[in-house]
């Protein structure tokens, strides 16, 4: 029993030596001291109707355009996209909805009439039936 009380401040003492911080950690600190963590991202939702006319192939050329896009504009900073599958029957010939994610106003407002955004219209136009955009930012 006595050796453990030998013991003791010897752990103490060791428990006690300020660790020493390496080179990562101290970048990961800084790191999220400088970049704020964003709690609300702006949402710019697109839904397509595409004409009876359009075929397979060329509905999926335009879904493969509108995913480049996000390798050409540098201010989208998340794509997301799918076909329509409500059982409800609400969607009035709109059958694929893409959404894009945007930190800001200004992000958005440079795709808007950036030249591979306005290409990517001409390109859907001929086929297109109908177009819905909604922006919004996301809340919690």
């Amino acid at each position: 029993m006595k050796k453990v009380f030998y013991f003791l401040p010897i752990l103490f003492a060791i428990a006690c030596v300020p660790k020493e911080t390496t080179e990562t950690e101290v970048l990961t600190e800084t790191l999220i001291k400088e970049v704020p963590i964003q709690d609300s991202v702006l949402r710019h939702v697109v839904l397509f109707g595409f004409k009876e006319s359009a075929t397979p192939e060329q509905i999926q050329e335009i879904v493969e355009a509108f995913k480049a896009l996000k390798t050409q504009i540098p201010e989208i900073k998340g794509f997301e996209w799918g076909i329509n599958s409500s059982p409800e029957g609400l969607n009035q010939g709109l059958t694929h909805a893409f959404t894009l994610t945007f930190h800001s106003d200004a992000d958005r407002d440079a795709y808007l009439p950036h030249p591979d955004h306005k290409a990517f219209g001409e390109k859907l136009g001929p086929i297109l039936d109908k177009v819905t955009v909604v922006d919004y930012w996301t809340k919690k």
